[in-house]
């Protein structure tokens, strides 16, 4: 692979999604910066990157933390320049709202919008003297739609929206691409495979058609990256052709 002269940091690197991530832009020669709350969790993926002869640097994020953050940024830039930067922290999770406390709201909001915005605005610091960049903000349907058991998650997804759009208004006049990508669908993982099987039984997980791959996400990203500027996305939606919306 040809290796380019930039970096590509991924915040919330778990083990489908941001991991997807990370091993497609390594394989297209970046070198990737990878942070997730437990940095150990890291190691099989360190090893599949440099197996297949990327570069990865990997270690352990709390994106709630402004320090961490900026100090996760800047090593990433101190070792080539910056050139995108997708943020990928989750969240997800379902309560009645009577069981909704203030500190499962809370930490849902720190999660998964504070953390953006942290995120996002440490990158465009780096971006904004060199006049480019990318930064990318990984959705979901909550991001629209507040569903039964979602207040958290979904007023969180909501303000995150808001963040990109805001940002994306103020940085794209200014070269930087700000995306905000929306997953409307349930993702190919352990833990999604196991509440569906919980809500619908074993029979919900024969159709492989109504799960997203996490490398499809990648891609994904990797198509809103060579976007030219003459015709940037803002906001892209995708679901699996089999489901129902």
């Amino acid at each position: 692979m040809s290796k380019r002269n930039a970096t590509a940091a991924v915040i919330g690197a778990g083990d489908y999604i941001g991991a997807e991530i990370a091993k497609k832009f390594a394989s297209e020669g970046f070198t990737v910066f990878a942070g997730r709350r437990n940095g150990d969790k890291l190691a099989p993926l360190v090893r599949e990157i440099e197996a297949a002869g990327g570069e990865i640097h990997a270690r352990s994020l709390d994106a709630r933390k402004e320090e961490e953050i900026i100090s996760f940024l800047n090593d990433a830039d101190k070792h080539a320049p910056l050139q995108l930067c997708i943020f990928n922290v989750g969240a997800n999770v379902n309560f009645p709202i009577l069981e909704t406390t203030e500190r499962v709201f809370r930490k849902v909001w720190e999660m998964a919008c504070y953390s953006g915005f942290l995120a996002g605005r440490e990158a465009a610091r780096l971006m904004l003297p060199r006049g480019g960049g990318n930064i990318f903000f990984t959705g979901a349907t909550a991001s629209l739609r507040g569903g039964s058991g979602y207040a958290a998650f979904a007023s969180a997804k909501f303000g995150l929206r808001a963040v990109a759009q805001a940002m994306a208004r103020e940085l794209g006049p200014k070269n930087i691409h700000v995306a905000h990508l929306i997953i409307d669908s349930g993702v190919d993982t352990a833990w999604v495979r196991e509440r569906r099987e919980q809500l619908w039984g074993k029979e919900a997980l024969d159709n492989p058609d109504l799960l997203m791959s996490p490398a499809s996400v990648a891609e994904s990203y990797w198509q809103l990256y060579q976007q030219p500027k003459s015709a940037w996305t803002f906001e892209m939606e995708i679901r699996p052709f089999g489901e129902k919306w």
